[in-house]
């Protein structure tokens, strides 16, 4: 029997303030029952402040919360799990070294009738999840051991094992391939059968037309509007989002490359590379592309030391170069923006405007003494030409959005100024407008005369963005698209990247 109020949850007037500066202004929204329901906005906009709220990690500073009709106050995140509101953040909350049934019951383990852990019944109720859900899992296994789709599962057991009603889903496509998405779709859909009312925070807005039911954009912290998916089209939301049109997404590309800045001559790594050969020149950008375990990350590690190649040469400016670590990539004129942003690009701790200028501190001493004044001058430049939503560039790093934390690396680099600039998925998480934005810093990178490497999983950004094309399959190099890069589909990428001839 459908419930009375079609409402599962309702936002009315919620406002979040922070030591100088105001998350959320006068928020009122709304969540039907059994509803996938996407929440859209650019990095900073207030989305994960305001499902923090709704999760008990934060409480408002006005406004008021009804879920099922009650007004409630989720005083911490374990009070809202108990009530049936479960959160999957971008980052997994995971304990790796447990196994999933451990990570599924954490600190809510069944018992017996003698007050002791009845881990049987565990294993029990986690392989009935399973089952509800036609997912194949070995629930011993060791979390770490798994892939991050299955991570995700665990995640999802998670939720469904205190009887969700409302899932809140951040980013979750972001580390998936193709298929894996498939599969995370398949799963929503069975938990919209359910009645669960699932929030889908996403940049991927192609995602959102294929998934969800609704949209709601917030900008700024103010609520823009709320659209069902089927009245409105790709173009409409991103004016929602961005308050504007973004014309030339992808900037025009440069003329003809001449020099040669770095060559791969029969790079090897294991089973991971194979006689890999290739040329990158001077103001080009050079896309990779290719499957989840192509070699895309090993190869851009490879380059940068962080992994040794077992033989061949690597030789920039026409000198053979044996780098074994980032400093002495860095010697050689190469920058690295990595794909796991929360591990290898930030430094948590630290301040917006330590993050920017560390890769090029030695510019900002003096006998041994620190030029704040032009460290302060460079990153607040920085932060005014990447439009970078921060508080102030003292502010800690960690409490900035995904977004805007890829900003502040990008700012590193930026300050650094290498010949080389690798970049593994620079948009990863990034909203639409942050794009488009940062497209044009890669095109003016290369404009400048320096390289740059894009290895993205995103087929459009491959194909808009490069001059040439490599696709990798298996730790080879399946194939170049060259001169005839404005005929590239991502019907001829994939064919390439799954070992298939392709001629253009």
């Amino acid at each position: 029997m459908p419930p009375r109020d079609k409402y599962i949850l309702e936002f009315r007037g919620i406002t979040k303030e922070f030591p100088g500066v105001k998350a959320l202004d006068n928020i009122s929204m709304s969540f039907r029952y059994g509803e996938v329901h996407a929440l859209c906005g650019e990095n900073g906009a207030g989305k994960s402040t305001l499902m923090k709220i709704l999760s008990g990690v934060y409480q408002p500073t006005a406004g008021e919360l009804f879920y099922k009709s009650k007004k409630k106050v989720f005083k911490n995140p374990h009070q809202a799990q108990l009530d049936g509101i479960s959160i999957i953040f971008q980052e997994f909350s995971l304990i790796r070294n447990f196994d999933v049934v451990d990570n599924v019951f954490l600190h809510r383990e069944p018992s017996n009738k003698l007050g002791h852990v009845n881990r049987n019944e565990a294993r029990r109720l986690t392989e009935g999840l399973l089952k509800e859900l036609d997912i194949e899992l070995d629930v011993n296994a060791r979390v770490g051991d798994l892939t991050v789709v299955q991570q995700q599962i665990v995640e999802i057991l998670k939720a469904l094992s205190v009887d969700a009603s409302i899932l809140i889903m951040d980013e979750p496509s972001a580390s998936l391939t193709d298929k894996e998405i498939r599969k995370l779709f398949d799963i929503i859909r069975m938990l919209k059968a359910k009645g669960v009312t699932v929030i889908y925070i996403s940049h991927m807005l192609e995602e959102i037309f294929e998934i969800c039911d609704r949209v709601t954009v917030i900008k700024d912290g103010q609520y823009i509007g709320t659209k069902d998916t089927s009245d409105i089209d790709k173009d409409g939301l991103i004016r929602m989002m961005v308050g504007r049109d973004i014309e030339n997404y992808f900037p025009s590309l440069p003329g003809k490359q001449e020099k040669v800045i770095l060559q791969a001559k029969h790079v090897s790594r294991g089973n991971k590379l194979k006689d890999i050969n290739f040329e990158l020149f001077e103001g080009e950008v050079l896309g990779i592309a290719g499957m989840a375990g192509s070699g895309r990350t090993t190869l851009a590690q490879c380059l940068l030391g962080i992994e040794e190649i077992d033989s061949g040469e690597i030789i920039i400016n026409d000198e053979e170069q044996h780098i074994t670590s980032i400093s002495q990539a860095m010697d050689c004129g190469m920058g690295y923006l990595p794909a796991d942003r929360k591990n290898l690009g930030i430094l948590g701790p630290m301040t917006v405007k330590e993050n920017m200028t560390l890769a090029n501190l030695n510019a900002y001493l003096a006998w041994g003494f620190l030029k704040k004044h032009e460290e302060i001058k460079d990153a607040g430049s920085q932060v005014r030409l990447l439009n970078t939503k921060t508080p102030s560039i003292e502010h800690s790093i960690c409490n900035l959005s995904g977004g805007n934390q890829q900003k502040v690396i990008i700012s590193r680099w930026l300050l650094k100024k290498p010949d080389i600039y690798i970049f593994a998925e620079p948009t990863r998480g990034i909203d639409v407008g942050a794009k488009a934005e940062i497209y044009k810093i890669i095109r003016d990178v290369a404009n400048e005369g320096n390289a740059v490497v894009l290895i993205s999983s995103e087929l459009p950004e491959i194909i808009g963005m490069s001059d040439r094309i490599m696709v990798m399959n298996e730790g080879a190099i399946a194939g170049f698209i060259d001169q005839h890069v404005s005929l590239a589909t991502e019907e001829v990428i994939l064919s390439m990247a799954v070992g298939h001839e392709y001629v253009l």
